[in-house]
C-alpha cells in the first residue's frame, strides 16, 4: 500500500462489498448449483482481496516466521492453492448456472472490462503511459472493474434470474 497509497483503498472497499453481496446470494439461493456458484464467487473475491492486500504480511508477520518448519509464504501459498482448487471445483459443479449467468451479461460489459484490463496492464507495465502515472492508471482501472462488478451484483435479481432459468437448468432437481 505504501507504493500505491490511498488510491488502492476504494478498490478494496468495492471488493469487500462484492464479497458481501455474493455471500447474501449464497444465503438466498435455493438450489445447489446456484449456492455453489455464489460460494465460488465469494472465494474469488476473497482471493482478490488477498492479492490486493499483499503488503499485510510484511506489516504483521515477522520475516523469520515458521510453523511446523514451514515459512509463512509456504502456508499462504498452500491455503491459496486450496482456495483456487475449491473455486474450480465449485464452478465445475455449477457449470450450468455459471453458463446461464455468463449468457445473461450484456456483451458491452465484457468489452468494457476487457478494455479496462488492457489499460490496467499497460499502466502496471508502463506501456504507453509514463512510469510515474502507471500506478495511478493501474489502480484506477482496477477500481473501475471492481465498481462494474459491484453494480452488476447489486442489480442482479436472484429471484428473477431463478424464474427465467429454472426450466433450462432444471434447478428444482438440483435442489434435492
Amino acid at each position: 500500500m505504501a507504493t500505491d497509497g490511498i488510491i488502492e483503498v476504494p478498490g478494496i472497499i468495492l471488493i469487500i462489498l462484492c464479497l458481501v453481496r455474493c455471500a447474501q446470494y449464497v444465503m438466498q439461493s435455493h438450489s445447489k448449483q446456484s449456492r455453489y456458484f455464489w460460494l465460488a464467487s465469494v472465494l474469488v473475491f476473497f482471493a482478490v482481496i488477498r492479492r490486493e492486500l499483499n503488503y499485510l504480511p510484511e506489516l504483521f508477520i515477522p520475516s523469520d516466521f515458521s510453523l511446523l518448519s514451514h515459512s509463512y509464504d509456504w502456508w499462504e501459498d498452500s491455503v491459496l492453492t486450496v482456495v483456487y482448487i475449491l473455486i474450480v471445483g465449485l464452478l465445475t459443479y455449477s457449470w450450468r448456472y455459471l453458463w446461464a449467468v455468463l449468457k445473461d451479461v450484456d456483451v458491452s460489459i465484457y468489452v468494457i472490462v476487457a478494455v479496462l484490463a488492457i489499460i490496467q496492464y499497460m499502466g502496471e507495465n508502463a506501456i504507453i503511459f509514463p512510469y510515474a502515472f502507471g500506478g495511478i492508471i493501474e489502480e484506477s482501472a482496477e477500481t473501475a472493474i471492481y465498481g462494474i462488478a459491484l453494480i452488476y451484483l447489486w442489480k442482479f435479481n436472484l429471484t428473477d434470474f431463478k424464474s427465467q432459468t429454472a426450466k433450462n437448468l432444471d434447478l428444482e432437481t438440483a435442489t434435492r
